[in-house]
């Protein structure tokens, strides 16, 4: 069956798209508690606020904010084991116009499904966790920044809550242009530093192109739907009274426009080049807003919005390319990095291209399974880099570190940092291994444009993140102790005795608050596997925990062996009952992959120990080796320069906007200004200069000017006589 097929076949089967009817959907009055989800971390913004205007300087934003976090997690957990969802909890009037013939209502209101508890969940409960940590790591700017670092956090948790939260598009929009404000709020937070400053505008200005997407998308829909409501919006899907719209552009065109805000928000191409430039933000933001959270918000817009996607099935054809060359594209970058924050940054990268390939080959339970599991590793992989960042006065580069797991206070940043790799390398029975497998699976699975080789390639990439990841690991963790200080040393942490390794210098070893925080996150990691293993309430279905959160909300037609999932439809229509599963080397796919990346993660596992560890020489003769040769020699050196996509952007988009912007200056100064404007300005005054002589208050000259006037009109007339006395003109 090719892929053509199945697109032909899903959109037959529109009508049947599954959402949420609004019947469905319980209004909540009793629950108004819950919007102290929200309400919290604004509370500690304003406290935080008040705190810089006092000048307070002592660790109490910190604690505020650690307390609103918590709150608001606590009230996530309490909403989420609550039976009536979906529900809507209206919690003000926001904007309600009317007219005669239509309206365009958005209150300020929440909705509530599984897919709200899941993200939520993890959103409050890791920056709960990363505030506290972020309690020590900022200490330096005790008196200075720490406020505003704090209401920064503070702010972005509001507005990952509306994003995530809200009860219709716009309020989506708010906390998307929320979140993206305080990423730049966050970025730049060392707006002293050049490199925070362009870093900060390049993340606002690139994320800017995205977010017109989501902008002209949420017209789209309401001007063909008449709502931006989402139990309203799933309610006309469910019914399918949009049909007579269906073949207007307007339909096919909202997908897209979708998809562009999801690749600005989650970094794919071509629009990932600022997130790794956005390390140049604390290592806590990077943790939580550019790893964990805010970064995933394109893959819940696409999840949320899903059967719009199977409205034009072409499209979840481009998100799964598009997911899938990123993932590989970052992955090459990543393993030719030598700084460890951005070579876990362009992991990030290449992860999120794992989870929109799910969303393409129709397992949005994958995608979600793997942004959960991504969440927790991501995370402590970001902090165990900024433990050592701080410790080692801002030293990143892994050529210059060594042994951490030898040396005394720094044993468990090597072993938490050991949990995320092993997590990330998707190592058979980790939570990464699980969540990878269910997408790998499904390139094969389902039937489309090239998904097979989709298949390889992300398999492929698996092996190259099993490799770039103990890299960092094998050559920062392990092997003899050596380490140099960064380009941050103080003052006092030099020392006369001179018997280090450091030539004097000391590293700060991380205290509790850094500690407890990598062990719990660490934990986290380990036990996300343990959703994959719970039985599911849907007989149907499979993936355990994680499965059944998404099969109740909007997302369920991307549950694989779901009543309602596309590829089940369209069997159905082809009158197949027997399920294809489609298949790799001869085998199930579900089952095989369990076997395949297992050895694929262990092949990279065991090169990353053999080059970086055990036989470091070895590595350093392959790169000559490959240096001295021609005809291979690009490769590393690409690689290293990251394929140079940035000189690439300077010359087709930045070089000429600056010329533009300079040619539009120069003819708005010389030809606007100066002759237009100021020309017409100093004509006046040219004439003005002229007769300025006959003014200069001499008795003598006023009477030469008037006889000399009167001399001049007498002649006027004798000539005007003469002129008409002659006939005029003949």
């Amino acid at each position: 069956m090719t892929g053509t097929t199945i697109a032909i076949r899903i959109a037959e089967s529109i009508p049947a798209v599954p959402a949420v009817p609004m019947a469905d959907v319980v209004e909540a009055t009793s629950h108004w508690w819950a919007g102290f989800i929200l309400w919290c971390p604004l509370i500690s913004l304003v406290l935080c606020g008040l705190c810089a205007a006092f000048r307070v300087k002592s660790k109490l934003p910190a604690w505020i904010t650690v307390l609103s976090l918590a709150c608001s997690f606590t009230f996530t957990v309490i909403l989420g084991n609550l039976e009536d969802v979906p529900e809507r909890i209206n919690l003000f009037e926001w904007i309600a116009v009317f007219w005669s013939d239509g309206s365009f209502v958005a209150n300020f209101a929440l909705y509530i499904d599984s897919l709200t508890i899941l993200w939520m969940s993890f959103v409050t409960g890791l920056g709960t966790l990363i505030a506290l940590y972020a309690s020590e790591y900022m200490e330096p700017d005790l008196g200075k920044g720490y406020a505003r670092f704090f209401a920064g956090v503070s702010v972005f948790l509001f507005a990952m809550g509306c994003l995530v939260m809200g009860d219709n598009l716009l309020m989506l929009y708010l906390g998307w242009e929320g979140v993206g404000f305080a990423s730049y709020w966050l970025i730049g937070y060392y707006y002293r530093r050049p490199e925070a400053v362009a870093a900060a505008k390049k993340a606002f200005i690139v994320n800017r192109i995205g977010d017109l997407g989501l902008a002209l998308a949420i017209y789209l829909i309401w001007a063909t739907f008449g709502t931006i409501q989402y139990n309203e919006l799933m309610t006309l899907l469910d019914e399918g009274t949009y049909a007579t719209v269906y073949e207007h552009w307007s339909v096919e065109a909202i997908p897209y426009l979708l998809m562009l805000a999801a690749f600005g928000k989650s970094a794919q191409l071509p629009l990932y080049i600022w997130l790794p430039d956005a390390m140049e933000g604390p290592t806590p933001v990077s943790a939580l807003i550019h790893a964990a959270t805010m970064v995933t918000a394109g893959i819940y817009l696409i999840a949320r919005m899903y059967p719009f996607f199977l409205l034009e099935p072409t499209s979840l054809h481009v998100v799964a390319w598009v997911g899938g060359l990123t993932a590989l594209l970052a992955a090459t970058i990543g393993m030719a990095q030598y700084d460890i924050k951005r070579i876990f940054a362009y992991s990030t990268v290449s992860q999120l291209g794992f989870m929109f390939l799910g969303l393409g080959v129709l397992t949005t339970y994958g995608a979600s399974y793997h942004v959960f599991t991504h969440a927790f590793f991501k995370a402590v992989l970001f902090l165990t880099a900024g433990a050592v960042m701080h410790g080692f006065a801002g030293q990143l580069d892994l050529r210059k570190l060594s042994g951490l797991r030898r040396m005394k206070g720094w044993r468990i940043v090597a072993w938490t940092m050991f949990v995320g790799c092993i997590c990330l390398a998707g190592f058979p029975f980790t939570s990464g291994y699980f969540s990878k497998d269910a997408i790998l699976a499904e390139a094969f699975v389902t039937q489309g444009p090239g998904f097979e080789i989709l298949g390889w390639i992300a398999i492929f990439t698996a092996f190259l993140t099993a490799y770039y990841t103990f890299r960092v690991w094998c050559r920062v963790c392990a092997g003899p102790v050596h380490f140099e200080p960064g380009d941050e040393l103080h003052d006092d942490d030099h020392h006369d005795d001179g018997h280090d390794e450091g030539h004097g210098f000391h590293p700060h070893a991380p205290r509790f608050a850094i500690n407890f925080v990598l062990v719990v996150i660490a934990a986290g990691a380990l036990l996300a596997s343990v959703p994959y293993f719970m039985t599911n309430e849907v007989s149907d279905i499979k993936g355990g925990w994680i499965a059944d959160m998404v099969n109740d909300s909007t997302a369920a037609s991307g549950i694989p062996g779901h009543a309602e999932h596309p590829g089940t439809i369209a069997h159905d229509h082809s009158g197949d009952h027997g399920h294809h599963h489609g298949s790799i080397l001869g085998m199930d796919p579900h089952v095989a992959m369990y076997y395949i990346s297992g050895v694929v993660g262990g092949v990279g596992l065991f090169l990353a120990f053999w080059l970086h560890l055990w036989r470091r020489q070895d590595a350093d003769r392959l790169r000559s080796w490959l240096l001295a040769r021609a005809w291979i020699r690009w490769l590393p050196v690409a690689m290293e320069n990251k394929w140079y996509v940035d000189e690439v952007y300077h010359a087709l988009v930045r070089a000429p906007l600056w010329l533009l912007g300079h040619i539009f200056h120069g003819f708005d100064r010389y030809i606007i200004d100066g002759l237009l404007v100021d020309g017409t300005a100093r004509l006046p005054r040219l004439v003005a200069k002229w007769f300025q002589p006959l003014q200069n208050g001499m008795l003598q000259s006023y009477a030469i000017t008037m006889a000399g006037g009167a001399a001049l009109i007498a002649l006027l007339m004798i000539l005007m006589m003469q002129f008409f006395e002659g006939g005029g003109v003949q």
